[in-house]
Order: structure tokens, then C-alpha cells, then sequence
């Protein structure tokens, strides 16, 4: 297989890189948003948990309630039924056990109430930490529906380019050396304007904006070998190769 030139790397790669700036720009015009769905779902979820766990704990506390209600019930029947002995009773000793029966009822039936009363209390809390947590998921996901409404739009209006943009930057990515490849993918890793490939603007880096030496300016024009800058490594090319012409640069 004949060996590329270096000045056809040089295209390829400033190929790749305008069609990855492309891909680029579309994620810069969905901005935040895709990170934003994705925190949104997960805040929702993490609240739908919490929700659930409390309306675990707000039903504990209700069939706490509803035992300590019950035991009422049954201590109000104790009592009518040994009041009740009462009028039956035959001797002082029968009378004082059965009053000691009705007085035990009575300190449980204030127990319980105490116990429900206490209860009802976490209950309200519980209750109103509940309610607190409604309302944020509500907003939330109200939150999430409009901003899900705003991405949906713009990727029904940029997904078919990008789809394009995307298939071209596979096909591009074929084209480049293993290594130059792996060399322009970590510079472009590096930057968040995704640059990796630019070309000498006005004697300086079209990406750092550093002045380039003359020599090396000379060596560019040359495309006899792959040339990085040597402040932001990023690997240049003369505005001819980038189709810049004298105008577009000046201007």
C-alpha cells in the first residue's frame, strides 16, 4: 500500500475536524439541556423513593394509632362490664378488686390516649414533610416536561444534520492514521471548543492565538510534516489547506 502523503493527512484531518466542529455546534445549541433531562429524571426518581418511605412511616404511625384506639375500645368495655359487677358485688373485697379492675382501665385508656396523642404528632410531621416533597416533585416535573418540550424541538430540528454530520465524521475517522487519530482525539479531549486542528491566523495559533515563528510558518506552508503548535499542541495548518482565503483572514 503506498504510503499518504503528509500534506493529504494534513486534509483529512482538517476534514475530520470541520465535521466534528459541526457536531459541535448542535450540542453548543442543546446546551445544557440533555444534562439537565437527565438530573431532572434522576432528582425525580430520588424523590419518588423518599415519598414512598414516607408514606411507609405515615402508615406505621396510623396503625400505631388504630392499636392504641383499639386497646381504648376494649379498655371502655372492661370497664362498663366490671361496673357492671358492681351492682352484684356480695362483700367489701369483691367491691375493692373490682374498683382496682376500673382504675387500671382508666390509667390505660390515659396511656393510650397519650400514646396516640404523641403519635399523631409525628404522624402530622411526617404528614407535612410528605406534603413538602409533593410539591417539589410537582414542580420538578413540571420542570422537567417543559424542558424535555424545548430539547425535543431543537433535536427535531437539528437531528437529521447531525445524523449527516455524524455518518461523514465516521467515514472521515477512517481515513486517518491509527496514531494521528489517537493524537488529534486526545488534543480535542483537551479543549472544550473541541479543537485539535486549526490554522495559522494572522502569523499566530488559530487556537491559543500565540505568534507562530516565521521558520515554522514556512515549514507549514511546506506540509512536509505534521506540525504542532508548541503552546496549545494543537496541530496546524496553512489557511490554503483550511480554504481561508487573504480576504476571510484579514476580515
Amino acid at each position: 500500500m503506498a504510503e499518504v502523503k503528509v500534506e493529504d493527512k494534513l486534509k483529512r484531518l482538517y476534514a475530520l475536524q470541520e465535521v466534528d466542529t459541526r457536531i459541535d455546534e448542535i450540542q453548543i445549541l442543546k446546551g445544557e439541556l440533555p444534562i439537565e433531562v437527565s438530573d431532572l429524571e434522576d432528582e425525580l426518581v430520588g424523590l419518588e423513593t423518599r415519598m414512598n418511605k414516607l408514606k411507609d412511616a405515615v402508615k406505621e404511625v396510623e396503625d400505631e394509632i388504630s392499636k392504641h384506639k383499639a386497646n381504648i375500645k376494649e379498655a371502655e368495655t372492661l370497664q362498663k362490664r366490671y361496673k357492671k359487677q358492681l351492682d352484684d358485688v356480695k362483700n367489701n373485697r369483691e367491691y375493692d378488686a373490682l374498683s382496682k379492675e376500673i382504675e387500671l382501665q382508666s390509667l390505660e385508656i390515659q396511656l393510650s390516649e397519650k400514646k396516640i396523642n404523641d403519635a399523631q404528632t409525628i404522624a402530622d410531621a411526617r404528614g407535612e414533610t410528605l406534603k413538602e416533597a409533593k410539591s417539589q416533585y410537582n414542580a420538578k416535573k413540571k420542570d422537567l416536561e417543559a424542558k424535555k418540550v424545548e430539547l425535543e424541538k431543537i433535536i427535531e430540528k437539528t437531528e437529521k444534520e447531525e445524523r449527516k454530520y455524524k455518518r461523514q465524521s465516521t467515514m472521515a475517522r477512517k481515513e486517518v492514521d491509527d496514531r494521528l487519530l489517537a493524537a488529534y482525539d486526545k488534543v480535542r479531549s483537551a479543549y472544550r471548543n473541541g479543537l485539535a486542528v486549526v490554522p495559522v491566523l494572522r502569523d499566530a495559533c488559530g487556537g491559543c492565538f500565540n505568534k507562530i515563528p516565521p521558520q515554522m510558518q514556512l515549514e507549514i506552508q511546506m506540509r512536509r510534516k505534521i506540525i504542532a503548535c508548541e503552546h496549545c499542541g494543537r496541530i496546524l495548518v496553512d489557511p490554503e489547506l483550511a480554504g481561508i482565503t487573504e480576504d476571510a483572514e484579514v476580515s
